[in-house]
């Protein structure tokens, strides 16, 4: 068992002190919360997360939470005897597979998640794209990364068309912590799946968000050697994509943070959620415990 090292009181009160200019600086502003990997499954982990994005709520900052749920998803598909099947990272979404997806983030992760929130003091609203009509989405063209000319139908999962972010600003508006689940409808009110990520991005886009914290199981965005890449531009980071040094998994995860830095979203930050507070250690400290993308 692991023991918390005790810290004498003045050295809290200097730590408070240091986060001053940054709750000063935020105050006001929205920051979107990719949550995910490790923070999402490890009771403690999920307890910090809670604890952090009430306190950022507090001290003025406008928190917004996206969560994924892929095992949790591969969890309730197993006990229905369904194998999950995927396509260049892409989860293959039938019919049943689409329930099973809508039931478990709007229903069970979502939940636990509002719940931890309230737990901690806050108070929070869960929402899917259906609601207020949040994420309207079509079915998702899916083209061989090798080959163009090959197209694969991966089922419901979804392409964002177009976020309204009415219902999220009025939840801001009257204190609450919005909870997105990841699914999207299309005009025949078809449920999506989408990538959380990628809803991530696109809703700190359309939110003007100052922040995007993509929440993962790595430390960051590491170079060729292994080394933490703490600081990095949108220029920076497409010379990365040239050169293979962000592949595989990184690739979307990436992607989608480059888009909205591009268009206007002040700093990404990439973030071992394993870390217990990393996401308030990352945005009211100096210290980087991940990497930061500037738009500029």
């Amino acid at each position: 068992m692991t023991t918390t090292p005790t810290i004498a009181p003045r050295d809290k009160a200097e730590i408070l002190a240091q986060a001053l200019p940054y709750i000063r600086k935020f105050h006001g502003k929205t920051m979107v919360i990719k949550y995910g990997g490790n923070a999402m499954t490890d009771p403690a982990l999920q307890a910090d997360f809670a604890e952090d994005v009430v306190l950022l709520k507090l001290v003025g900052i406008n928190p917004v939470v996206v969560h994924g749920g892929g095992p949790q998803i591969e969890a309730a598909l197993g006990r229905l005897g369904k194998k999950g099947e995927f396509i260049q990272g892409m989860r293959v979404t039938d019919e049943e597979t689409m329930e099973v997806v809508e039931w478990v983030l709007a229903g069970e992760v979502q939940q636990d998640i509002v719940g931890l929130i309230h737990q901690a003091g806050g108070k929070a609203v869960g929402l899917t794209g259906r609601d207020g009509g949040l994420i309207r989405a079509k079915k998702l063209k899916m083209v061989d990364n090798k080959d163009p000319s090959i197209e694969y139908d991966v089922g419901q999962v979804g392409d964002i068309v177009s976020i309204d972010p009415s219902v999220v600003r009025a939840l801001q508006d009257d204190a609450f912590i919005p909870v997105i689940s990841p699914i999207g409808f299309g005009e025949e009110n078809e449920s999506y799946n989408i990538n959380a990520d990628v809803v991530a991005s696109k809703l700190a886009t359309v939110l003007q968000a100052e922040k995007l914290v993509l929440l993962t199981n790595t430390p960051g965005v590491l170079d060729k050697a292994g080394n933490l890449l703490t600081d990095l531009t949108a220029r920076e980071i497409d010379g990365l994509f040239a050169d293979g040094t962000i592949s595989g998994g990184m690739l979307p995860k990436i992607s989608g943070a480059l888009d909205a830095a591009k268009a206007g979203v002040n700093a990404v930050h990439i973030i071992d959620g394993r870390v217990p507070h990393s996401m308030l250690l990352e945005i009211l400290t100096e210290q980087a415990y991940g990497t930061m993308i500037r738009s500029h």
